[in-house]
């Protein structure tokens, strides 16, 4: 596989320079940590905690239930294995306004930094296509950041953006871990917009 080269801290703001204009779903750790510093724990952001695998079909649903809204999943690698089979899901339903950003940074943060499969061989790009996701890239240098920019903003989704990141921290940013909290301030802005 290709060399990585880049650093997740940094990245998404690079390909969302205005995140305002869509509905984040984030996973778990530091996938969430990163979609929290973008938006600011912004109220147009859904995070879990403890549903691991969740953020996909979460998302998927969101996009179905608002078609005229652009939607985004941002999840990692870990959290992606668990619930891959939803990428088939996704791909039959072919909402056009979702987004998967998957944070690949080769291992599992949130229970000790174990080697995940994709430091290995799995390539993530290769099981969207193959589940039928028509529109996949893989971006893993600072270079890539503005082909990923252009990339969530063309076309028809679904989308699939593999994020390959270097092994690292994610950014420093303290999110609401409140599910409830969340639940409400997300609901009650998408009510409101």
């Amino acid at each position: 596989m290709t060399e990585v080269t880049l650093n997740r801290v940094g990245a998404l703001p690079q390909i969302f320079p205005n995140p305002d204009d869509y509905l984040f779903v984030t996973g778990l750790a530091g996938p969430a940590r990163d979609a929290a510093a973008l938006t600011g724990d912004g109220a147009n952001m859904f995070t879990m905690a403890g549903c691991m695998g969740a953020s996909m079909t979460m998302g998927l649903g969101m996009a179905l239930g608002a078609p005229e809204r652009d939607v985004v999943v941002i999840a990692g690698d870990g959290e992606m294995m668990m619930n891959i089979g939803s990428l088939a899901t996704i791909a039959s339903q072919a909402p056009k306004n979702l987004t998967i950003v998957c944070v690949d940074n080769g291992g599992h943060g949130e229970t000790g930094g174990q080697d995940g499969h994709t430091s290995v061989r799995t390539n993530l790009a290769k099981v969207a296509d193959g589940f039928g996701i028509e529109n996949v890239l893989t971006v893993s240098t600072d270079a890539g950041l503005k082909d990923a920019a252009e990339f969530v903003k063309s076309g028809d989704g679904p989308r699939f953006l593999w994020l390959r990141v270097m092994a690292g921290e994610p950014t420093k940013f303290k999110r609401n871990m409140n599910p409830a909290e969340c639940r409400v301030r997300f609901k009650a802005a998408f009510q409101a917009a």
